[in-house]
C-alpha cells in the first residue's frame, strides 16, 4: 500500500449516463432511442425491465445535484440524450424541453462549484437514425457532427470537458457484433462491428475538428472515452504470451486509440480484421491527434486464472487492483505519455444495500494503484471518476447489479436515494486528496528490550517428514499427516523428491549453521510424537528418535541458540487416530501426558521453554469439524494441555526451571462497518470463537467465553439438539485448566473484517458472523494472507485488555513471497510488523517478550504442499 496525495488540481469526479438514470423516456417531446426500443422487446433485458423511469433523474435535478454536492467532487460526468435534443436525430426539430433540462442541470452544478463533464454519446442513438442503418450508415458521421455542434454552441460556454463517444468497443461489439446490447444486431461473420467502428472514429474526428475550429479557444478540451480490461500475460517471460496480451489490448483498445493517438490508422493486428475498410490519407490526417486527453474506463483484468482475484458483480467483473496500475503504465508507454483521466471505475453488488464494504475496499485498492502509477511510475494521471453516482439501469442486466454510491429504491415510485458507506469513504478520499500517511502507520525508532527473544521456527511434520525427511526411518511410526500426504489427491504435489523435502533429519547441522548466521537467540521447533512413540503410547519407545532430538538440541546449545520446543504441531500418531478417533476421544488426554512426560524427562534439563500445542483452532476445526466433534476435540485438547502443565509444575519445574505455555493462532478482526453496532458485536464473537475458545479458560476463569456458550447453545436448540454441542466443563475441569500457562503464545499473520449474519441453521458459523479479507493490493500466492501491519499491534493490545497483562511470545509471524532470492515483499512485511510490535511495547506497554519469524526455510505447507514459500532460506525441492 502506498501513502501519498494526488497533485494539486487533481479532478475527483462521479459519473452517470442518460438512459441509465433519466427516465422520462417519452416525456416532453423526447424521441425514442435504440435502448427504448431494445428494452421494450421482451426477453432482451433481465426481468424484462426498462429504463422508462429508471432513477427518474429527468424530474429530480435538485436531488441529483445534492448528491453530487454531498460527495465533494470537483466534476460530474453525465451524458446528453441525443434523442431528447433532436427527437429524430437530425436538426429538423430541436426539443426545447430537453435543452432546458440540460441547462438546468449544468447551471445547478456550476452553482455548487462542480464542473460538468459531458458525454455526447453514451449508447442511446435516436431510433430514427437506426431505422436508416444507424452506425452502419456513413451518414451518421454528419448527423453526429451536427448534434455535437449544437451542443458545443448551446452548452459549451459552461463546459470545459467534452467526451464524444463512451466505450466504442462496447457499442460496436456488444451492439453490432453479438447483439446483447441495443440495437441487438448479431453480425455473422462479424462485419457490422468494424463498419460501426469505422463510422464512430470518423464521426469523432469530424466533431473534434469542428470543436477545434470554432470553440476550443473559448471553451476547453475534448476526447473519446475508451475501455479495456488489463490483459496480463500468462507467463511474462514467454514472448508469445506477452504478444498475445498485447494483441488483446490492441484489438479492444488500440482499435480506436491507435488511429487517434498515433497515425490515423488501425493497428496492424486490427487491419487483418477490418478487411477493405481503410482510411484514406486525408482521413488519417483528420483522425490523428483528435484528443486533448486520454479518457479510460477500467474495471477488471484478464488472465485465467487471475492470482488473488475476487469475484464481484456482475459476473464479468473480477477485482484485480494491480491491473489498474499496469494498464495506466501501458497507456503511458504505448501512446507517448498522454494526459490521462480515469472516466469510469467501480464495482457492483448483487443486492440493494447501503453497507457496501466491498465497494469501499474496491475504491481503496484501485485508487491506490492509480496513485502508485501517478507518483511512482510518472504516469500523467489528472483525474479519477467513480462509477456511479447512484444505482441505475445496468443495460441488459436491468436493475440487478448495483454500482451506485447512493442506493436507489426502485420499488418506490419516488425513487428515494440513500447514501451508502462507500459515499462516505469516497468523500473522505476526496477531502484527503488521496492517502495521507495515517498516524496509525507512522514508523517509530527505538530498541527492543534487553534480552528480547529473536527466533525463527519450523515444525516436526514440516521439519521431520517433509523438512527433516526420514518419514519412516529409524523406527518412526506413521503420523496422521503421513497417511494424508500419501493419499493421492489430498496434497498439492509438484516436486520429484516429495518424501525427502528439506532432509533436515540428515542435515540438522547445516540448519544450525543457517541459524547461527542469522544471529537468532532461539530456535522454535516441534517434536514428532510418532518419532518418539511410534504407536502413540509407551509400549514402544523409539530411542533413535530420542537420540536425534538430543543431537539437535545439543547442537543448538553448542551454537549459543536456545531451543523452544513445541510438543504437538498436528502430527498425531496414526495408531491413535485409528484406535479411537484421535482428539475426539477423552482417552487421548492421558496418552498425551505419557508422551510429554517422556519429553520433559529426556529433554527438560536442556529445554527451558515448552509449548504444549500449536494452533488448536486449526487442528480441531480443520481436522474434525462437523458441528460437534471440533468442540469435543477442543475440550480434550484443553484438558490434555492442563494435565501436561500440572505434570511439569508438580515434577519438573523446580528442578528444570522452565516455562510451559500454549500457542494459539489469531487474525485480528475489525467491524466491516464502523457505524453498525451489530458488526462490533460480530467482531467480538469472531475473536472469542477463535482466540477466546482456548485462552479464556486458561487465562480468565477456566471456562469458555460466555458469548461462545450462548451462541452454540442457541444454534443447537434451533437445530433440535437436546443440549449444546459445546461440551460443558465441570467445576473440577475448570479448576484444572485455569492458570495453566507461563506465557501467551501467539501466531499471527493477517487481519480481516467481520460482520453480522443470520443463518440460524448453518453449523459452520455458530458465532453468527462472517469474516472477509481485505482486498489484495498485489499478487501473492496465499489467498488468506493480506499484509495489514497495524493489526498485530491492535491484537496485542486486545490480548492485554481481554486476558490481562501477560507475557506474550509471538511464536509465528511471516509472509509468503515467491521469488527465490529477492523477497522484498517479505522484507516489507517483517519490517512493518516488527515496527508495530515495537509500538505495542514502547507506546502501549504490552509485555511482548519475543518474536519468531515463520519460517526458517521453505517447507511443506500442509495441504498446499511445497507451493507456498514462507522460508527465510530458499530450498530447491
Amino acid at each position: 500500500f502506498h501513502y501519498g496525495n494526488f497533485p494539486e488540481g487533481f479532478k475527483w469526479s462521479v459519473s452517470t449516463s442518460a438512459y441509465q438514470i433519466e427516465g422520462g423516456w417519452n416525456a416532453d417531446g423526447k424521441g425514442e432511442s435504440i435502448w427504448d426500443t431494445f428494452s421494450h422487446t421482451p426477453g432482451k433485458i433481465a426481468n424484462n425491465e426498462t429504463g422508462d423511469v429508471a432513477c427518474d433523474s429527468y424530474h429530480k435535478v435538485k436531488e441529483d445535484v445534492n448528491l453530487v454536492k454531498m460527495l465533494g467532487v470537483q466534476q460530474y460526468r453525465f451524458s446528453i440524450s441525443w434523442s431528447r435534443i433532436f427527437p429524430d436525430g437530425t436538426t429538423s426539430y430541436v426539443n426545447q424541453a430537453g435543452v432546458d433540462y440540460y441547462n438546468s442541470l449544468i447551471d445547478s452544478l456550476l452553482k455548487i462549484g462542480v464542473e460538468p463533464v459531458v458525454t455526447l454519446y453514451h449508447w442511446d442513438l435516436p431510433q430514427a437514425l437506426e431505422d436508416i442503418g444507424g452506425l452502419l450508415n456513413e451518414t451518421v458521421v454528419d448527423r453526429f457532427n451536427e448534434y455535437a455542434d449544437f451542443c458545443f454552441k448551446t452548452f459549451g460556454n459552461r463546459i470545459k470537458f467534452w467526451i464524444t463517444f463512451n466505450e466504442p468497443y462496447v457499442i460496436t461489439w456488444l451492439g453490432y457484433g453479438i447483439g446483447v446490447f441495443a440495437p441487438g444486431i448479431n453480425s455473422s461473420p462479424g462485419e457490422a462491428p468494424y463498419q460501426a467502428a469505422h463510422n464512430i472514429i470518423k464521426a469523432h474526428a469530424k466533431a473534434y475538428r469542428t470543436y477545434e475550429k470554432f470553440y476550443k479557444g473559448k471553451q476547453g478540451g475534448i476526447g473519446m472515452t475508451m475501455s479495456t480490461e488489463w490483459a496480463e500475460p500468462k507467463d511474462p517471460n514467454n514472448p508469445s504470451d506477452v504478444e498475445a496480451a498485447d494483441r488483446f489490448l490492441q484489438s479492444i483498445l488500440g482499435w480506436f486509440a491507435h488511429p487517434i493517438f498515433k497515425n490515423g490508422d488501425y493497428p496492424e493486428v486490427v487491419k487483418k480484421q477490418v478487411n477493405e475498410r481503410i482510411f484514406t490519407d486525408a482521413e488519417k490526417v483528420e483522425i490523428a491527434g483528435t484528443a486533448d486527453f486520454f479518457a479510460i474506463n477500467g474495471y477488471t483484468s484478464r488472465l485465467e486464472p487471475i492470482p488473488g482475484a475476487i469475484q464481484a458483480t456482475p459476473d464479468w467483473l473480477q477485482i484485480v487492483p494491480w491491473g489498474m496500475r499496469r494498464l495506466l503504465n501501458w497507456l503511458d508507454r504505448e501512446y507517448g505519455h498522454p494526459t490521462i483521466y480515469i472516466t469510469e471505475n467501480g464495482v457492483g453488488t448483487s443486492d440493494a444495500t447501503v453497507d457496501d464494504q466491498i465497494r469501499v475496499n474496491f475504491y481503496k485498492a484501485y485508487i491506490n494503484e492509480a496513485l502508485k502509477a501517478q507518483q511512482l511510475d510518472g504516469v500523467d494521471l489528472r483525474g479519477y471518476t467513480a462509477w456511479s453516482l447512484m444505482d441505475n439501469f445496468e443495460w441488459n442486466s436491468g436493475y440487478g447489479p448495483r454500482f451506485g454510491l447512493f442506493e436507489v429504491d426502485f420499488n418506490d415510485a419516488m425513487r428515494p436515494r440513500t447514501p451508502k458507506r462507500s459515499s462516505i469513504y469516497y468523500n473522505q478520499l476526496i477531502r484527503n486528496n488521496g492517502f495521507p500517511l495515517l498516524q496509525r502507520d507512522e514508523r517509530i525508532t527505538g530498541d527492543f528490550p534487553l534480552n528480547f527473544i529473536w527466533a525463527t521456527a519450523t515444525s516436526s511434520y514440516q521439519v521431520q517428514h517433509y523438512i527433516e525427511g526420514g518419514w519412516n526411518e529409524d523406527g518412526k511410526g506413521l503420523g496422521i499427516w503421513d497417511v494424508t500426504s500419501h493419499t493421492p489427491g489430498l496434497i498439492s504435489v509438484r516436486y520429484k523428491y516429495l518424501y525427502v523435502a528439506c532432509d533436515s533429519y540428515h542435515k540438522f547441522d547445516v540448519d544450525i549453521e543457517l541459524l547461527s548466521s542469522m544471529g537468532v537467540s532461539h530456535y522454535r521447533f516441534s517434536l514428532s510424537w510418532p518419532r518418539i512413540l511410534p504407536s502413540g503410547n509407551r509400549t514402544t519407545i523409539n530411542h533413535a528418535g530420542i537420540a536425534y532430538y538430543h543431537a539437535l538440541i545439543d547442537g543448538l546449545l553448542a551454537a549459543g541458540i536456545e531451543p523452544m520446543v513445541t510438543l504437538y504441531h498436528w502430527d498425531l500418531p496414526n495408531a491413535l487416530q485409528e484406535e479411537f478417533g484421535g482428539w475426539v476421544s477423552p482417552d487421548i488426554q492421558d496418552l498425551f501426558v505419557e508422551y510429554v512426560d517422556i519429553c520433559f524427562k529426556e529433554f527438560g534439563p536442556k529445554v527451558k521453554r515448552w509449548i504444549t500445542f500449536n494452533e488448536p483452532w486449526v487442528f480441531t476445526v480443520l481436522g474434525y469439524a462437523d458441528g460437534r466433534s471440533e468442540y469435543q476435540a477442543g475440550k480434550n485438547m484443553l484438558l490434555a494441555h492442563a494435565k501436561a502443565y500440572r505434570l511439569y509444575e508438580a515434577q519438573y519445574k523446580a528442578v528444570q526451571n522452565g516455562e510451559v505455555g500454549i500457542t494459539c493462532n489469531s487474525d485480528w478482526s475489525e467491524p466491516r462497518n464502523q457505524y453498525r453496532q451489530v458488526d462490533y458485536d460480530a467482531t467480538n464473537r469472531v475473536m472469542q470463537f477463535f482466540l477466546g475458545w482456548f485462552m479464556h479458560p486458561i487465562w480468565v476463569n477456566g471456562d469458555y467465553p460466555d458469548v461462545m456458550k450462548e451462541y452454540v447453545a442457541k444454534r443447537s436448540a434451533a437445530q433440535g439438539e437436546a443440549s449444546s454441542r459445546l461440551p460443558e466443563l465441570t467445576a473440577q475441569e475448570k479448576s484444572l485448566i485455569f492458570g495453566t500457562a507461563d506465557f501467551f503464545g501467539l501466531n499471527h499473520y493477517t487481519t480481516n473484517l467481520a460482520y453480522e449474519t443470520f443463518t440460524m441453521l448453518n453449523q459452520s458459523s455458530d458465532f453468527f458472523a462472517v469474516q472477509i479479507l481485505q482486498i489484495k493490493i498485489y499478487v501473492i500466492g496465499s489467498s488468506w494472507l493480506r499484509p495489514v501491519p497495524y493489526g498485530i499491534r491492535r491484537l496485542l493490545n486486545y490480548i492485554k485488555a481481554e486476558f490481562g497483562d501477560r507475557p506474550i511470545w509471538i511464536s509465528e509471524n511471516g509472509f509468503e513471497d515467491n521469488p527465490i532470492y529477492d523477497d522484498y515483499k517479505r522484507i516489507f512485511y517483517y519490517k512493518s510488523h516488527l515496527n508495530e510490535v515495537l509500538k505495542a511495547i514502547k507506546l502501549d506497554n504490552v509485555d511482548v517478550r519475543g518474536y519468531c519469524a515463520w519460517s526458517l526455510m521453505d517447507n511443506f505447507e500442509w495441504a498446499s504442499g511445497f507451493t507456498p514459500k514462507f522460508g527465510i532460506y530458499y530450498v530447491d525441492f
